[in-house]
């Protein structure tokens, strides 16, 4: 009885161990890809260092080197985990849908997403405008057959008199234009408001603005 009580406390310690490395390494990549968003966003891909991202990180660059290997290994999966978020954020639409409270929910989980990490936008804005050398392969596939895939349920819509959109695509990339640009021009904004950092409300007023402006042009009241 003696010796399976000592098994049975050593398995158990063995798997608090293993629990309490996996909690340290879990903790130290979140706050390396933290880091790595902002350096990324303000140094851009080609000026960001290892050594930048190490002292944003409060970490040894040793550090940085032994969880993501090198820079564009890093760099990659900063973009990866911007785009599993926002692939969690992505409302799932049918033709049996209700157009408003889809269309409502898309605007508001994006302006969320907007206002909660706007270096995540900034980032990913700066590599599509440098051409996305890095998501070529996702936006030709992924993006482009979810794009398609909404437009066409949007099509269906219209040919069923539900909203008065006949180019879903467009209301698309004005949903994006609107949300994101409280991310990508978060400093204009803030200028604009005469603000020195967005505040809980500014969300909820830009909410409140874009969902009936939106609608409205959709035809939906």
């Amino acid at each position: 009885m003696t010796q399976n009580n000592q098994s049975k406390n050593l398995v158990a310690a063995e798997a608090t161990v293993h629990r309490s490395q996996h909690d340290i390494r879990a903790h130290n990549q979140a706050i390396i890809l933290s880091a790595a968003e902002e350096e990324f966003v303000l140094q851009s891909y080609r000026g960001a260092t290892m050594q930048g991202i190490a002292d944003r990180a409060g970490l040894p660059k040793a550090n940085i080197h032994y969880y993501f290997k090198n820079k564009r290994n890093l760099y990659k999966v900063v973009l990866r985990s911007i785009i599993e978020e926002w692939n969690t954020g992505l409302v799932t639409m049918t033709v049996d849908s209700d157009p408003k409270t889809v269309i409502e929910k898309f605007v508001r989980t994006k302006l969320h997403q907007a206002f909660a990490h706007p270096n995540r936008h900034k980032l990913f804005a700066v590599e599509v405008i440098g051409g996305a050398p890095h998501l070529h392969d996702f936006m030709s596939t992924t993006m482009k057959e979810w794009a398609l895939d909404k437009a066409q349920v949007m099509t269906t819509w219209h040919e069923q008199g539900k909203i008065g959109i006949a180019d879903p695509l467009q209301l698309l990339i004005l949903i994006w234009a609107t949300t994101q640009r409280y991310a990508e021009f978060e400093t204009e904004i803030i200028g604009l408001l005469q603000k020195d950092a967005y505040d809980r409300e500014d969300e909820a007023r830009a909410a409140d603005f874009l969902v009936p402006f939106i609608l409205r042009g959709c035809g939906i009241e």
